[in-house]
């Protein structure tokens, strides 16, 4: 995970942990960690496991996505999106 302020995520069930995003501040998208292959953890490893068959394997410092936790949206220049993720934080941005 990336971000300025350090996590524990050893004890985080990051499988059951929520999501809510919103677009210009109406809730558009929710959902948990399970949307990726059932936890996130098992989505990079699947990742890692598919890049390796191709002797592409994951790199030290690369960054990696696991995958949506809720359903996409369609968004256009000017709008506000932010999502909140449990405990872990939350995310925002202007499209330009």
């Amino acid at each position: 995970m990336l971000g300025d302020q350090p996590a524990e995520t050893g004890s985080l069930p990051l499988g059951e942990i929520g999501m809510t995003m919103t677009k210009n501040g109406q809730t558009v998208s929710v959902g948990t960690g399970a949307a990726c292959l059932g936890h996130p953890l098992r989505a990079a490893y699947w990742l890692a496991l598919t890049m390796a068959k191709r002797s592409q394997g994951l790199r030290a410092g690369q960054v990696i996505l696991s995958g949506a936790l809720g359903p996409m949206v369609p968004v256009a220049a000017g709008d506000v999106v932010q999502a909140q993720i449990g405990a872990l934080g939350s995310v925002s941005c202007r499209l330009a």
